[in-house]
């Protein structure tokens, strides 16, 4: 390979500073890397658009922060202004949950329109027995790593139990804690038309607000564990109620619980609003299910989720294989090692030799010291 002309060499270092934010410092620190032009820059380059020269910096791909696929393309940013779109058209919304970066990536990938960073991940990703132990500084923590994943995709973050119910001004101040420090584009709580003040208020400021009702899984000690609710004439009419008191304080959609399917139904014909269905029915405007549910990693799940993959054992013999194969010594094989340049090896060996040939006069010395 030709040399590099001094020009880019005084520009690359020169701007050096200016590399992306995208690419790890770390790795611009101690990985080797090379300037081009343009006109030469091929593959996995990143581009510096500040680079006077327009210059390229060719970077090693880590696991610990997986590179951006060169020229990858990116669709259109989902908007609420796309969800009413979808709705208006009668197209089913897509929704999932995500708790981390790698979950919020693959959301974002399969072309899903919303991403939820629900308080499900309390339990599906800290251990925790109920979604009401999570605060609301872990779900700024998980907010803000999904949000890292997710380009297209609209986020929406559920609002931790006793972070809004005291009052609107409570409501308020946390949720724009989630909007600013959490990167989130609105947020979720639970409850039907006894929440519609705190949800008006919300909204009245600018905070997109998706509401939550039929099996609120924050009130599962006061509903009496995770029923189906709605289940006769009366609590269908309250549930009713509570949709359309919601719907007039502002939601942009209302997630419907474990409920019938002909309520939930009913509750979507008679809104002018989007209804997002979780053991809901083929009624709802669109569907959400939780991330770890439907790729089948911890056995067991509701009724109402549809398990696409078993992930589980497939990761767990992963595992295993890679502890078989450390334990024959058959990982790692020459492929998985870095090897030097021949003439390095060779100084390097004639070193290691020098070294043992002191050491071993110094202990001949120290022995007959002792004697």
């Amino acid at each position: 390979m030709s040399a590099v002309p001094s020009r880019f060499v005084q520009v690359a270092s020169k701007h050096l500073s200016r590399v992306p934010r995208s690419v790890n410092a770390s790795l611009v620190a101690c990985a080797p890397f090379k300037v081009v032009p343009l006109s030469m820059a091929r593959g996995t380059t990143r581009q510096d658009t500040h680079h006077p020269l327009q210059a390229s910096v060719h970077l090693r791909s880590y696991s610990s922060r997986p590179a951006d696929a060169a020229g990858m393309s990116v669709r259109p940013k989902v908007t609420l202004a796309t969800l009413r779109k979808l709705y208006k058209r009668k197209e089913p919304i897509t929704v999932m949950t995500a708790h981390d970066f790698p979950t919020g990536t693959l959301v974002d990938k399969a072309g899903i329109e919303m991403t939820l960073v629900g308080d499900s991940l309390a339990m599906v990703a800290l251990g925790h027995t109920s979604t009401s132990d999570i605060t609301i500084d872990e779900m700024l923590h998980h907010c803000r790593a999904v949000a890292r994943g997710t380009r297209s995709s609209f986020l929406v973050a559920d609002m931790p139990f006793g972070t809004y119910e005291t009052n609107p001004d409570q409501a308020i101040t946390n949720a724009v804690r989630m909007m600013k420090e959490g990167k989130v584009e609105a947020v979720k709580l639970e409850g039907g038309k006894e929440m519609a003040p705190t949800i008006a208020r919300l909204t009245q400021v600018g905070i997109p607000v998706l509401g939550h009702i039929g099996l609120t899984p924050q009130r599962q000690a006061s509903l009496g564990g995770y029923k189906v609710q709605g289940k006769t004439v009366a609590k269908a009419k309250a549930m009713i109620e509570d949709a359309i008191a919601l719907q007039q304080a502002g939601c942009y959609a209302i997630v419907l619980e474990a409920v019938p399917e002909p309520v939930a139904r009913h509750i979507t014909d008679s809104l002018s609003i989007p209804t997002i269905g979780i053991g809901a029915g083929a009624g709802c405007s669109g569907q959400v299910l939780v991330q770890q549910d439907m790729l089948g990693l911890y056995g067991q799940v509701p009724r109402f989720c549809k398990t696409y993959r078993s992930l589980a054992d497939d990761i767990v013999g992963a595992l295993r294989e890679f502890s078989a194969d450390v334990k024959s010594g058959a990982f790692p094989a020459a492929e998985h090692c870095y090897p030097m340049p021949q003439e390095e090896l060779k100084r390097f060996m004639n070193m290691v030799h020098e070294q043992k040939g002191v050491e071993m006069k110094d202990a001949a010395a120290a022995s007959v010291g002792h004697a």
